[in-house]
């Protein structure tokens, strides 16, 4: 908490320094804390000089003991944030992925968890597998100096808060000019389950979620609007990070949060830019333009065919790109009105040209975004990372679980009860990017590679 702190004046940590008090010293417990210290200061990248250890008879019940501690960090002169001269009204707002709760609002969750008659060694029942709900909120603080620092140093983030204890509500006004607000849509991004049974079991109201928790943002960035793709781009490979809301004269306001808080029903949005493009398409102007990707039936390019038709979604499918002539997929794009264009793999030397010539049509049609729905194709490292940020697979499993191309038959063999799919962003490492969306489905006697197909 103490370097995430630091990082709202754009100072980097250089050291922590530690008060441990108890009423009699128990070496082992005292080296374990020490020993965590330490390892969060080596991911923060500042030193631990030491501190202080007390002892106090009388103070403390057996068993008991007291942390505190302080970090020192520097920033140049003149490089100071926030850079409050320069926000306005239109700026962009990326929020950074909280770990879970953090460390705020614990008296509360301890409440409504005794309220609901559960303890912390309870299964918690909106996570797939047998995690407690101890084991959940003792999940560590993110730590984002090594993250977030080059970003901040580059001059394109003009603020940064850090949502702690006020969540929300009362962290960003923080680093805005009194003149301003922000309007953020929470369904533009991830709210974790831990924070939807809170809600509900604590019948809790929005405004008191959003006041005292982080509802899954550990961190704000405010950007120029043209800069915020390209901070975004730089962000996601380390963290998972979405553009979220914006600038405006409007107070403080959280669209959809109870919405969001209704769990893993809500698809996640992306946050549109206004924006106007030429062409093809009439009506669908300032929605993102999509290019999918497919080698085969295109089960997934269906649903999301369908996804884009609602009047609420934020994006247009513009282009249907196959690998392969005559398969089921590009007819069903024909059917539903896209442009379709194929690709063969085969006519080319090299897996960069063959990405290359993609490049290309993804550019010619003015492509902002690519989803990868049963491509089965490596894509290029120089490829990937020109489209970091920007490109998404569906993939047939819940990753980091069975990894590759036959997930079904490996869940099988592995005789697992639960599986699922997962969107998540491409890296280079197949299967390995940033987790955005995830949905578990049961896998039960009898099923089948192609029955767990239907299931996803």
């Amino acid at each position: 908490m103490c370097v995430n702190d630091i990082l709202a004046q754009g100072a980097e940590p250089l050291f922590f320094l530690d008060y441990f008090a108890c009423g009699s010293l128990d070496v082992s417990v005292a080296a374990s804390v020490v020993s965590g210290i330490a390892k969060a200061c080596q991911m923060a990248g500042c030193a631990l000089l030491g501190g202080e250890t007390a002892e106090m008879p009388g103070m403390y019940a057996p068993g008991e003991y007291d942390l505190a501690g302080f970090a020192v960090g520097a920033v140049e002169r003149g490089h100071m944030l926030p850079l409050l001269d320069r926000i306005t009204a239109g700026d962009l707002v990326i929020g950074v992925a909280s770990s879970g709760v953090h460390s705020n609002g614990f008296s509360l969750v301890r409440k409504i968890l005794e309220k609901s008659g559960l303890g912390f060694s309870s299964p918690a029942p909106f996570v797939c597998g047998t995690q407690t709900f101890g084991e959940i909120l003792l999940t560590p603080t993110k730590i984002y100096s090594k993250a977030l620092l080059p970003i901040l140093k580059s001059g394109h983030v003009k603020a940064y808060a850090h949502i702690t204890g006020g969540g929300l509500l009362e962290n960003i006004p923080r680093v805005l000019p009194a003149s301003l607000g922000v309007t953020l849509d929470a369904l533009c991004w991830k709210v974790p389950g831990i924070f939807s049974w809170l809600q509900k079991h604590g019948g809790l109201s929005e405004e008191e979620m959003s006041r005292t928790i982080n509802c899954g943002i550990g961190a704000i960035l405010l950007v120029e609007r043209t800069k915020a793709e390209e901070v975004l781009r730089d962000l996601q490979p380390a963290e998972d990070a979405w553009i979220i809301g914006e600038i405006d004269s409007c107070g403080v306001e959280i669209q959809n949060l109870k919405a969001a808080l209704l769990g893993t029903n809500v698809q996640l949005q992306k946050y549109v830019i206004p924006s106007v493009y030429n062409g093809q398409n009439q009506g669908n102007e300032g929605k993102t333009r999509v290019a999918v990707l497919i080698s085969g039936t295109g089960t997934n390019m269906e649903a999301l065919i369908r996804s884009a038709k609602s009047p609420t979604s934020a994006a247009h499918i513009t282009l249907v790109i196959s690998n392969k002539a005559g398969v089921a997929g590009l007819q069903k794009a024909e059917t539903a009105g896209i442009p379709t264009k194929v690709i063969d793999h085969r006519q080319y030397k090299s897996r960069e040209e063959f990405d290359n010539t993609i490049d290309e049509v993804l550019e010619e049609f003015s492509i902002q975004f690519v989803c990868l729905a049963g491509f089965m194709r490596i894509l290029s490292g120089p490829f990937v990372r020109k489209w970091s940020g920007k490109i998404l697979n569906v993939h047939p499993s819940l990753l980091p679980s069975f990894k590759g191309a036959h997930a079904h038959k490996l869940v099988l063999e592995a005789g697992v009860r639960v599986t699922g799919c997962t969107v998540h962003f491409v890296a280079e490492e197949v299967d390995a990017g940033a987790i955005i969306f995830q949905e578990a489905v049961p896998v039960e006697f009898g099923d089948t590679e192609e029955t767990l197909s239907e299931k996803g």
